[in-house]
């Protein structure tokens, strides 16, 4: 595997944001401190005075579980782009949002997802993007604030972490082939498929009776989609009860052959690979993902090393999940 990399972020205030990070898939270390500013060794009270200090969370991170442009992309997610020294109630230079980096290998990549950004909101990003000129670890008593005293102030939405917590598989690993090579790459039921919503004949597909470990991936990105942990006996295509990560999916809906139905579609891939119903087993919420073997690879546990899939296996493995 890869060393571990370092980003620093700010965002707030930084009880909540390391409480969010440290939740992140692949994250190893978060702490709390503060960059950039006008002092050394700077405290607590003079950050919030006039010490130019942004309140910052330095990641640890192990980027063969995670990219740097999947934290970005979860770090704006819980913050304000466009607010200029303020995020939630906070208010103060020490408030401002930032991404600080040592590597300058990284700031291609950060400043390309802030263009992306400003593209989608269609507003100026207010997001400093620098080089980590100094950092200072703040005080004990600030380190891991929100497990120490739960119920203490965050601007930071509990659905926000419920989610981050879900999230596993990094959409920034997989890639859709162009179009004009999909044919050379499927059979032609994959295509049928795939390409054109098509189904395959029930118990007599790939997968509908597949009892070994593993996980079953997009067939043309080989993004991560469904677990063994989650695939269950319902009819004659293979069934789970939810998805790898809420992410990997889109759910839209489908008004073909006289029906009112909820498709469901890979997220990287955008292929089509079935239906969502709510006759699943209610002990597990209550879903049944109803997947074409045609638009998924398996792959067996023992193989996962050997495929690039090292870093689920652990996920895979806990009973949790």
């Amino acid at each position: 595997m890869k060393s571990a990399k370092i980003i620093y972020l700010a965002g707030g205030c930084f009880w909540g944001l390391e409480k969010y990070l440290q939740n992140i898939y692949g994250v190893i270390k978060t702490q709390v401190g503060y960059a950039n500013g006008l002092t050394e060794t700077p405290t607590y009270e003079e950050v919030c005075k006039d010490s130019g200090h942004a309140e910052v969370v330095r990641v640890e991170y192990n980027e063969s579980m995670v990219s740097l442009e999947q934290l970005i992309t979860l770090f704006v997610q819980v913050i304000d782009p466009v607010s200029i020294n303020r995020q939630g109630n906070d208010i103060g230079i020490q408030y401002r949002t930032g991404i600080y980096f040592e590597d300058f290998e990284d700031e291609k990549a950060i400043r390309q997802l802030m263009r992306q950004l400003e593209k989608q909101i269609e507003q100026k990003v207010q997001i400093q993007v620098e080089p980590l000129d100094h950092y200072y670890q703040a005080e004990e008593y600030h380190q891991k604030y929100l497990d120490k005293h739960p119920m203490g102030y965050c601007h930071i939405s509990t659905d926000a972490f419920e989610r981050v917590k879900k999230t596993i598989v990094d959409p920034f690993r997989y890639q859709a082939p162009e179009k004009e090579d999909l044919e050379m790459m499927l059979t032609s039921i994959q295509f049928e498929v795939t390409m054109k919503n098509g189904t395959e004949p029930p118990y007599q597909n790939e997968y509908w009776n597949n009892e070994k470990k593993g996980i079953y991936v997009d067939i043309i990105t080989g993004e991560p989609l469904f677990s063994s942990n989650d695939k269950f006996d319902a009819c004659g295509w293979p069934s789970f009860t939810k998805p790898i990560d809420p992410e990997v999916i889109t759910v839209r809906k489908d008004f073909t052959h006289g029906l009112i139905r909820e498709e469901v579609r890979s997220r990287v891939g955008n292929i089509h690979l079935g239906h969502v119903f709510s006759d699943g087993p209610k002990e597990e919420g209550g879903m049944r993902y109803c997947i074409n073997s045609a638009s998924l690879r398996f792959i067996p546990a023992e193989s996962m090393k050997e495929e690039g899939y090292e870093m689920y296996l652990e996920w895979l493995n806990t009973d949790d999940h």
